[in-house]
């Protein structure tokens, strides 16, 4: 474009949508904004997760900070978390961060009191608020009738004798600061691949020659239609851009007998959540994040344009 400014209008096409997992399409955009999505996915979409833990009673074989570790870990229901106050920006508690505006208190007791191992899991932790729970967490009415199908994650055994009990306190953050407030198991792009054969070389083979060519690729891209006896592209997306199948056709002889680009706008993704939110609203949710922080840009040049117009005078009306 030679450094010439454009308007872009990405287009997004969904392939497969679930809970925990979205596959989709992201068009008429460059790279730049596919990786600046992908990031904030990973590291800027903010969840909620344990981060004061006071142990009242730890008997187990575990330490105090083992437990304290694991329970971080845990992920949390955050469909409250893009409304919640970071802890310390709260003006409620001044930044202590145990107020119901910016924290969730969870709260555990267990004791084993016969010889057979107890498991003490995510579903033992009791929340204050019952929209921030385990990711696991199921009431009695869930359908679930066999226990051992909602065993949640374990945080330690006890055995008989031994007892834990502590409270906890849930908070607003993001993955930048810690990973246990990433939303993102998984967040992946590639370009889509745009694959390009010339029939008429592809005549000039022997099916031998063919078949080596279908075979030379890993990932099974190409196959070998058996009424045709012709080279077909299968499975584009497959293509992990290892040239194996151009370096065969070119040991072959047979340069730009098969052709691949890189379509430089058009990307696939592939975004799988823990859990603390659905994919899709994890993915609606970095749209949000990356307004706000383009918003704050514009407004950071408009005060630096206002300074300059201004000179001393600006600088002073924002206390510089």
């Amino acid at each position: 474009m030679d450094g010439a400014s454009y308007q872009r209008f990405p287009k997004v096409k969904i392939r497969e949508l679930k809970d925990d997992y979205v596959k989709f399409e992201l068009r008429e955009t460059d790279a730049s904004m596919a990786n600046a999505l992908r990031r904030v996915m990973i590291a800027e979409v903010p969840t909620i997760a344990i981060d004061l833990v006071e142990i009242e009673v730890n008997s187990s074989v575990l330490n105090d900070e083992f437990i304290a570790h694991r329970l971080g870990l845990i992920p949390l229901t955050s469909e409250r978390a893009m409304s919640m106050r970071f802890s310390r920006d709260c003006d409620a508690c001044d930044g202590d961060g145990q107020c119901e505006f910016c924290s969730v208190e969870f709260h555990l007791r267990a004791k084993c009191i016969n010889d057979q191992t107890l498991d003490v899991t995510s579903k033992d932790l009791y929340s204050s608020d019952h929209t921030v729970v385990p990711v696991d967490f199921s009431d009695p009415g869930s359908g679930f009738e066999n226990p051992e199908d909602q065993r949640g994650i374990t945080i330690v055994k006890l055995r008989k004798g031994q007892e834990l009990r502590l409270r906890a306190i849930a908070r607003k953050g993001i993955g930048k600061d810690h990973a246990k407030w990433s939303p993102a198991a998984t967040v992946t792009f590639m370009y889509e691949p745009e694959i390009h054969i010339n029939e008429e070389m592809m005549e000039t083979l022997s099916l031998e020659e063919k078949t080596s060519v279908v075979e030379s690729s890993p990932t099974k891209v190409f196959a070998l239609n058996p009424q045709t006896q012709q080279v077909e592209v299968v499975d584009p997306e497959a293509y992990t851009y290892d040239d194996e199948v151009l370096k065969k056709v070119e040991a072959m002889g047979k340069p730009g007998l098969i052709e691949i680009y890189a379509k430089e706008d058009s990307f696939i993704f592939t975004v799988e959540s823990t859990g603390a939110v659905k994919a899709s609203q994890l993915v609606i949710n970095a749209i949000d994040v990356l307004k706000q922080k383009l918003d704050a840009v514009r407004l950071l040049e408009d005060t630096v344009e206002a300074d300059d117009q201004f000179g001393e005078l600006g600088a002073h009306m924002r206390g510089g």
